[in-house]
């Protein structure tokens, strides 16, 4: 309670553009049996991300969603609060890059705002690079430019290479509008926490509006 799948619909129908669920080994935010009901009834993108292990490459070929987003995370840790270090584990993520590329579903990776680190991913040959925006998020308080800064190189880097941007973790009411209006060709936000938390108060259908228009995002766009 709530039932996963009426609620994902309600999101659909509120004018959500997508589902993005994280099924982790111990399946305690999403079950693997929720990934697949939500595959058969969502009519909007669907986004599975978490590390890829055999069981969830496995889980992600059976359900084929739009969009697959690694991120590294391995069995024990508490949240996805880094970003990959693609020169170390380079090998391990083109090749599962490959894999999923050959299922025609778009792959994404996670990302921190390193340069270095953004051009070893465009050579992996995956689709996007998802930011991990807590730094941002952390920062915009005391110092919202100076928090935005490094994502602002990070995406012309990305966008000079051909790669698309979508973005994640600690994004609220509060600095996602500052985020999309710097970050040109920001193609997705994933929100989980602050939407939730927000319609505690607002009420969910309400929330989701109030996201859409700090995106400037309408039904009629989407």
């Amino acid at each position: 309670m709530p039932n996963v799948v009426q609620l994902a619909l309600d999101c659909e129908k509120f004018g959500a553009d997508g589902i993005t669920v994280h099924p982790r080994p111990d399946e305690r935010h999403i079950r693997y049996q929720d990934v697949r009901e939500l595959s058969a009834a969502l009519s909007k993108e669907f986004n599975i991300e978490g590390y890829p292990s055999q069981k969830f490459i496995d889980l992600v070929l059976e359900v084929k969603p739009a969009q697959v987003t690694l991120v590294p995370d391995p069995p024990g840790v508490l949240t996805s609060n880094a970003g990959w270090d693609v020169l170390k584990d380079f090998d391990f993520i083109a090749n599962i890059v490959g894999v999923f590329k050959k299922e025609n579903i778009r792959t994404s990776i996670f990302m921190e705002t390193n340069l270095e680190q953004i051009h070893a991913a465009s050579e992996t040959s995956v689709d996007r690079i998802e930011l991990y925006t807590g730094p941002y998020a952390e920062g915009y308080a005391q110092d919202p430019a100076k928090a935005i800064a490094p994502y602002e190189k990070a995406a012309q880097k990305a966008d000079e290479l051909g790669l698309g941007i979508n973005a994640g973790h600690d994004l609220d009411l509060k600095n996602l509008r500052y985020f999309k209006e710097n970050i040109s060709g920001l193609l997705e936000v994933s929100i989980g926490h602050a939407l939730i938390a927000d319609a505690l108060y607002f009420g969910l259908e309400k929330t989701i509006e109030l996201y859409l228009k700090e995106l400037k995002w309408t039904h009629q766009q989407v």
